[in-house]
């Protein structure tokens, strides 16, 4: 069964064959996904890694969490499942839905 790591404070140059290589030496890594910005292309600093147990999971974690890359010090956990986004934001609206409000009076 594979296994989700969260690998952050990541310099901005690391690179996804840069994280392939590393958690490479704790066992087999079946994905990396380096997080990037929509807009400029531009990495968030922190990328998601796939191993291929939980025990190369578990090592990855022992080695690297606080490891130096690019002078900046890893922070390697479990990945925690995606939360729903819920609220508050652009909510879509039913094409014949109106905006309400009604009539204003003076």
């Amino acid at each position: 069964m594979e296994v989700k790591l969260y690998v952050g404070n990541m310099s901005y140059n690391t690179t996804e064959d840069d994280i392939r290589a590393l958690f490479a030496q704790a066992g087999d890594v079946s994905s990396v996904a380096l997080i990037k910005d929509r807009t400029t292309g531009m990495s968030k600093g922190f990328a998601f890694v796939e191993m291929s147990s939980q025990a190369n999971a578990q090592k990855a974690i022992t080695m690297f969490n606080d490891y130096s890359l690019n002078e900046r010090q890893l922070a390697v956990s479990f990945a925690r499942p995606r939360e729903e986004r819920g609220g508050g934001g652009y909510q879509k609206r039913n094409r014949d839905q109106k905006r309400g409000g009604g009539q204003r009076r003076y």
